[in-house]
């Protein structure tokens, strides 16, 4: 990883502390931003930065996703993403909402769930420049990995990783457990 992507990294990140300490729209309740003073981080690492093969659903399956306001969502599972870290192969689902052509939704589970990390799980999401073919290889960067709102106020409702997004390894990069209180 250059340093130049991890500055870049840590300007975003930056960029984000302030919307969370300043913006009307900040998932921060109002009466905890003047002692928000930043997310909590993993430092920037390269080897949770991988590529991806991607295999395309063409026909894509519904899946209902649990959420914390108990009232579920439906995606579809649009693509399946493989790829390897510290030599052993993994795979998650990436999801859209019927009729989005936006970004891909990747919602994950790890062994760093409820420890270091957000007790519900994380987010990732992609944008891929064309349209994904199968075979296609895309990064996926695990240092982007961000808590959904509903990690910082009760008030959001946030879709749960489903099971086949649970990974059974440690992936110590993106955000970690908020500490807002």
């Amino acid at each position: 990883m250059s340093d130049d992507y991890a500055e870049r990294l840590r300007a975003n990140r930056r960029e984000k502390d302030e919307f969370f300490a300043e913006h009307p729209q900040s998932p921060i309740p109002p009466e905890l931003r003047d002692g928000f003073d930043g997310l909590a981080y993993f430092d920037p690492d390269p080897d949770y930065r991988v590529e991806a093969t991607v295999t395309v659903h063409d026909d894509p399956e519904p899946v209902e996703m649990e959420t914390t306001a108990s009232n579920p969502v439906r995606y579809l599972r649009i693509v399946t993403f493989a790829f390897e870290i510290g030599g052993e192969e993994h795979t998650l689902a990436g999801y859209r909402q019927e009729g989005d052509d936006g970004a891909i939704f990747v919602p994950f589970r790890d062994k760093t769930t409820g420890q270091q990390t957000y007790h519900h799980g994380r987010y990732m999401e992609l944008e891929p420049e064309n349209d994904l073919s199968d075979t296609a290889d895309v990064v996926l960067d695990f240092n982007l990995a961000y808590n959904p709102f509903c990690a910082y106020s009760e008030t959001f409702s946030c879709p749960l990783p489903p099971e086949e997004n649970w990974l059974e390894i440690v992936v110590p990069a993106g955000e970690r457990s908020p500490d807002i209180e």
